[in-house]
Parts: C-alpha cells; structure tokens; sequence
C-alpha cells in the first residue's frame, strides 16, 4: 500500500506531493476497531471508580463539600465546543471529496482553520493565566497512578493513587491531541499562502518544491491522524460509564459523589462550602 503520493517537478525532480488516501481509510478502521475492541474489553473489566462502601466513607467525611462540584468553567467550555465544531469541520471538508462528495470545500476548509487556530490561541493564554496548566499534563509523577490504575484493570484491589482533576487517559488523549493539533495547524497556516484569502497574497513560489512536499504531507498525516482521535474521543464521550464526564463539560460541573468516586481529593483540591 503506497502511503505516500509523488510527482515531478517542473525541473523533471520526483518530489512529495501528498499523503495517500489509503492512510485516511486506514486510520478510519482502526478507529473503529479501536472502539469495537474496547467495548468489548470493557465486558470484563474491573473499571476504575472506588466501592460503593470506600465512596460512602468519604462522603460521610467530606460533607462540607458543594453537592456540585465545579469543574469546568463557561470560558473553557466554550472553547471545548467551538474547538470541536471546527475540527469536525475541516475533517469533513477534507475527507468528503476522497470518497466522492463533490462540492467547494476549500473555503469552508481553511475559514475553519483560522477558527481552529484562534480558539487554540486563546486557549494556551487562557490556560496559562486562569486555569490550573499543569493539571493537564502527564510527567514522572504520574506513574504510581498509571501503574495502580493498571493493576485495577487486571482485577487486582491495590492501594494507589486515584486522578486528581483530569483522568490520566484524558490527559494522554490531551497530549496527543496537543501533537496532532499544533501540526495541522502550523502546516496549514503556511498552507494559506498557496490558495487566495484575505490574509495573504497568494504566492504559489514561496515554498520550493520539496519544501512544499513536506509540508503537504506533515498536513496530511496530522489530518488523518485526528480521524482516529477523533473517533476515540466522541466514543469515550458517549459511552454510559463516561456520560458523567461529558456532562461536566455541558454543564461544567459533576456531583460530589462522582468526584469522591473517581478523583483523589487530595490531588484535586475543591473549595468547602461554608
């Protein structure tokens, strides 16, 4: 299977053009299998919220906790979603034309860019002032949380620490996604110079030919990379034992006994009420 499309230069050079589409198809199959392997998995699977009888205890012992705890704010959330609109998108404006939809895709395409980029923007200044940055990210410190989680899923009762603000596999989804994000979107800012907006005077030289090539095909593979993560995510996202984390970001808080049963309190500090 070719992964990668080449033509030649003016100058009769072989240079890259493009990703092959076969990537897009294959990245949309592990998508899916990804999700029919994890449901499957999850049949079986000790899942990771605390006993019934452990929540209980720590309900009775932090009872001047709000009833709703806060967890995302209106800013944040908005941001969520016009992220997600945006990146629906440019998938969409991207990939329908590969399997046959014809229609002018482009404009659509890089106006959702700039939108994309934007919100990105605005979200890193916001998150460096107003929200917790660090709460996101994994590092070293996150490994006796990995290594007791892991432990859990096997079936074995093991003292470890529970998440703090954010669950470690939404964290690892983050960094990813972080990856995928700012790739698609520094390649397709240069990309603008290629096609006629009101941002740039389109300038078809500007990039040399391998230049180009490279460019094109880092777009390409940080596209077809955010179908699959795509996919992961609205799976997650609508799945019945994580509704309760789709709704935080609704409505930007979850209740008490979900934070006491799925989040350490110790790593996730919540303002008592008084």
């Amino acid at each position: 299977m070719d992964l990668l499309k080449w033509g030649r230069s003016p100058w009769g050079e072989w240079v890259l053009t493009h990703v092959s589409w076969n990537l897009f198809w294959a990245s949309l199959f592990a998508g899916v299998l990804f999700f029919v392997a994890h449901a499957s998995y999850m049949l079986f699977s000790a899942h990771r919220k605390r006993p019934s009888s452990e929540t209980d205890a720590l309900e009775a012992a932090h009872k001047d906790l709000p009833a709703r705890i806060p967890k995302h704010s209106a800013v944040a959330r908005a941001f969520h979603w016009v992220m997600a609109a945006s990146m629906f998108v440019l998938l969409f404006t991207a990939f329908l034309p590969v399997v046959g939809v014809k229609f002018a895709w482009v404009q659509w395409h890089w106006m959702a860019g700039i939108v994309l980029t934007a919100s990105i923007v605005f979200h890193i200044f916001h998150a460096s002032f107003w929200l917790d940055f660090w709460s996101i990210w994994v590092g070293p410190k996150d490994i006796p949380e990995f290594k007791a989680e892991l432990l859990r899923e096997l079936g074995h009762e093991v003292p470890g620490p529970k998440p703090g603000k954010y669950p470690l596999g939404n964290r690892l989804y983050h960094l990813a996604i972080v990856v995928a994000g700012l790739a698609v979107v520094g390649t397709g800012i240069t990309m603008l110079k290629d096609i006629r907006t009101p941002f740039f005077v389109r300038d078809p030289y500007f990039m040399s030919d391998v230049t180009r090539g490279i460019v094109y095909v880092s777009h390409g593979l940080a596209g077809v990379g955010l179908v699959g993560l795509v996919i992961a995510h609205v799976y997650f996202a609508v799945r019945p034992d994580k509704w309760w984390i789709t709704k935080g970001m609704i409505f930007g808080w979850i209740t008490r006994r979900q934070y006491l049963e799925h989040h350490e309190p110790s790593r996730w500090i919540v303002e008592k009420t008084r």
